[in-house]
């Protein structure tokens, strides 16, 4: 059984819900532990704690991390504060400092590996701590881009990649200390998408299913999204969000369904924005440059009911 430590910031996307709820019954994987990045006061590690309840998950260790960015010692984005995203109050769950980089070492320990779904923080932080931390296991990180999207899909830019860009000073720490570094790029993952179709399957899957529907219904209201969807010919008319987030913990579990290229990439730091970009002298590194879109659908039902 595969361990993965997710580390996570849930809450100011609904994509974070949607994968921690798909790993929680993702076949032959044990989540190990979740530890929350850009979380003041622990409120992110509250909504962690909510997932995993309705999941009845709640003997995964749940630990607050970083509550700033390394690179500006400031609190980036808002995290939503809405009844419409969460169903009941979820009290805040903070963490005695440096408790998120002991947890991340205990699970490089057991040879655990590591998905960030959020920025890089606490990665950068347990490597700064610990040196050659990251060298020891896979790391798995959701962000960078190498290619551009397919036609028809949103001209995403790099300065518009959430979890380098919040922090890339931890970007550059992590991508030159992970051996065994793999990168799942946005014009891969924005293929992976949550539709207003799936909805009524998605509020059959139990209480945890019900609040993913609730809250992909609000996010797509309250950022545009069917708008996006009028203008783009790639994207389904029913759009409520992209599973960038579930699609990197699927590959983080092993899924087959992501086409991954071996290439050498050099991190640059250019005008304040930090890109990855191809270099034969760079860091080997595994980039999902496709996914099989359809298959991630089918799997992400299959696991979110098999927790349940």
């Amino acid at each position: 059984m595969a361990g993965i430590h997710l580390d996570t910031d849930i809450g100011s996307d609904t994509d974070d819900a949607c994968a921690l709820a798909m790993l929680t019954g993702w076949p032959d994987v044990e989540i190990v532990a979740v530890t929350t990045t850009i979380d003041p006061g622990g409120r992110r590690a509250g909504f962690v704690a909510r997932c995993l309840e309705l999941a009845g998950r709640v003997d995964i260790p749940v630990v607050a991390g970083a509550e700033v960015s390394m690179t500006t010692g400031q609190f980036p984005g808002t995290i939503p504060d809405d009844g419409r995203y969460w169903d009941a109050s979820v009290t805040a769950r903070p963490s005695p400092p440096g408790a998120a980089v002991a947890r991340l070492h205990a699970s490089v320990q057991a040879g655990a590996t590591i998905v960030a779904i959020g920025p890089y923080t606490n990665l950068a932080a347990l490597e700064i701590e610990k040196p050659g931390s990251l060298g020891r296991v896979p790391v798995v990180l959701m962000g960078g881009f190498v290619q551009t999207t397919d036609p028809g899909l949103p001209t995403f830019r790099p300065d518009m990649d959430w979890n380098v860009q919040c922090d890339p000073y931890a970007a550059e720490v992590v991508f030159a200390a992970a051996s065994h570094l793999t990168l799942v790029t946005i014009p891969a993952a924005c293929k992976a998408h949550l539709r207003r179709s799936h909805l009524v399957r998605l509020r059959a899957a139990g209480p945890l299913g019900a609040l993913l529907a609730g809250q992909a219904e609000a996010y797509a209201f309250d950022n545009g999204i069917a708008e996006l969807a009028r203008v783009h010919t790639g994207l389904p008319d029913d759009l409520l969000n992209f599973q960038y987030d579930a699609v990197a913990c699927a590959v983080a579990a092993g899924w087959s369904g992501a086409t991954i290229e071996q290439t050498s990439l050099s991190a640059v730091l250019d005008d304040g924005v930090l890109r990855f970009e191809p270099d034969r002298h760079g860091r080997p590194t595994r980039v999902v440059v496709d996914i099989d879109a359809d298959d991630f659908t089918t799997r992400w039902f299959e696991a979110i009911e098999r927790s349940l």
